[in-house]
C-alpha cells in the first residue's frame, strides 16, 4: 500500500494558479469519489483552502500517475507540473503533520488550518472514503498538533490572514472607518467579528442571500445591504473586503472605475480574501484604488515571526517522533526486522535533530 500526498500551495503556486483548482465544499465528496475511482485509489482525502489544494491517499499501484490527479481538478488547461509537489510514505505523513500544525502556512503557527483539515477528514470519513491508513494518519496529525501547541510556543501571538487584513485596515482608527464585507459565510463572519473586536463601528454586510447577510449583521451589530445595491452603497465606504465562496468576479474593473467617479476619486481600499478571487486584479491600474489579494497579505503577515521561528526545531522533533511511531504502526511486519533494517525503512527529516529520534527495536 503506497501512501502519498500531492498538491499545490501558496509556496509553489500564485493565487492565479490556485484558484483554477479551488473546490467548493459542496463538491468535495463527488470529486473525491471520482478521483478515487478514476485513479484506482483505495483511500482519499481532498483538502481545498485559500492557500492549498491537496490530495492525501493510498494506492496499491505505482505512484507515477499521481501528480496528474491535480490536473483533473483544473478548471482551465494549464501546465501545473512545475507547481505540484508529491510526497510518498513517511514524507507524505511528515507533510500532513507540518501542515496541520501550521508550520507550512502563510502565517507560521496559525491555527485555522487545523480546523480545515479536521473538516476535510471528517467529510471523507463520513463518506466512506478513508480506511485504516488515512484514519491513523489523520488521527496522528491531530495528536502531534495538540502536542506541538502544548509543548512549544509556535502558536503564541500568531495571526491569521483575516486578522492581517484587519491589521492593514487598522493603520488608521477603525472606529472612523466605514467597511463593507461581501459574503456571509465563515470567512466573512470571522472578518466581521475581528473588525468589531478591533473597534469598527460602521460595518455593512452584503451577500447574494440577503437573509444570511441580515442574520450576520444582526449577530455582529452591522447593517445588511441587498447584493444588488452593494455598488451604490460602496460610494460612501472606505474599505471593501471580499470574502465569498463565489467562483465569479464580483467587482470588475469597469465597476470600480465607475464607482471611483461617483466617489470623486476618494481613496478606496479593496481586500480580496477569496480564492477564486472576487475582485478583478485589473483594478490595480486605477488611481486612488489599493487592492490586496491573499498573496499580497503574506508580506504583512511575516512581521513578528522571529520568536515563533525559534520554536521550529522543537516542532520538527515532535513531528519526527510521531512519524516514526505512525510508520511502525502501519508496518506491523517491522516487528520481525532488526533495528538496523527498521532504521532503513524510515528516513528522518534533516530539519529535525535525528540522533535521538530514530526508531529502535522493541
Amino acid at each position: 500500500m503506497n501512501l502519498f500526498a500531492t498538491g499545490i500551495s501558496h509556496k509553489t503556486a500564485p493565487v492565479e494558479i490556485r484558484e483554477q483548482l479551488a473546490v467548493k465544499q459542496s463538491e468535495i465528496v463527488d470529486l473525491a469519489r471520482y478521483l478515487k475511482c478514476f485513479c484506482h485509489l483505495d483511500e482519499i482525502v481532498l483538502l481545498s483552502t485559500c492557500n492549498r489544494v491537496e490530495i492525501y491517499g493510498t494506492t496499491r499501484r505505482a505512484t507515477g500517475h499521481i501528480k496528474s490527479l491535480l490536473q483533473l481538478l483544473c478548471a482551465e488547461p494549464s501546465d501545473l507540473d512545475p507547481h505540484i509537489y508529491l510526497y510518498e510514505g513517511a514524507a507524505a505523513a511528515r507533510h500532513l503533520l507540518r501542515v496541520a500544525a501550521g508550520l507550512d502556512s502563510m502565517v507560521l503557527g496559525e491555527t485555522e488550518i487545523t480546523g480545515q483539515i479536521k473538516n476535510a477528514y471528517e467529510i471523507a470519513r463520513k463518506a466512506g472514503l478513508t480506511g485504516r491508513v488515512l484514519n491513523r494518519l489523520f488521527q496522528r496529525a491531530f495528536q502531534a498538533t495538540k502536542e506541538i501547541r502544548t509543548r512549544t510556543g509556535i502558536g503564541r501571538g500568531t495571526v491569521s490572514i483575516k486578522s492581517t487584513a484587519v491589521e492593514l485596515i487598522g493603520k488608521t482608527d477603525l472606529s472612523q472607518q466605514s467597511i463593507m464585507v461581501l459574503g456571509a459565510g465563515e470567512m466573512a463572519e470571522n472578518c466581521v467579528r475581528l473588525l468589531v473586536k478591533k473597534g469598527a463601528k460602521s460595518i455593512f454586510i452584503s451577500n447574494r442571500s440577503f437573509d444570511r447577510a441580515l442574520d450576520l449583521a444582526t449577530r455582529c451589530g452591522g447593517e445588511a445591504v441587498c447584493f444588488g445595491y452593494c455598488l451604490f452603497e460602496m460610494r460612501d465606504v472606505d474599505v471593501v473586503i471580499a470574502a465569498t465562496s463565489s467562483a465569479e468576479t464580483l467587482l470588475g474593473r469597469d465597476d470600480v472605475e465607475n464607482l471611483m467617479k461617483a466617489r470623486r476619486n476618494r481613496p478606496l481600499l479593496l481586500i480580496d480574501l477569496a480564492v477564486p478571487r472576487n475582485i478583478d486584479p485589473a483594478v490595480r491600474g486605477l488611481e486612488h484604488v489599493a487592492l490586496y489579494n491573499i498573496d499580497d497579505l503574506e508580506a504583512v503577515a511575516r512581521r513578528g515571526v522571529q520568536a515563533r521561528e525559534r520554536e521550529l526545531v522543537a516542532c520538527h522533533q515532535i513531528i519526527e517522533a510521531h512519524v516514526a511511531a505512525l510508520i511502525e504502526k502501519l508496518n506491523p511486519e517491522d516487528d520481525r526486522l532488526s533495528a538496523e533494517e527498521r532504521k532503513n525503512r524510515w528516513v528522518p527529516d534533516p530539519l529535525a535533530t535525528p540522533s535521538n529520534l530514530l526508531p529502535t527495536a522493541a
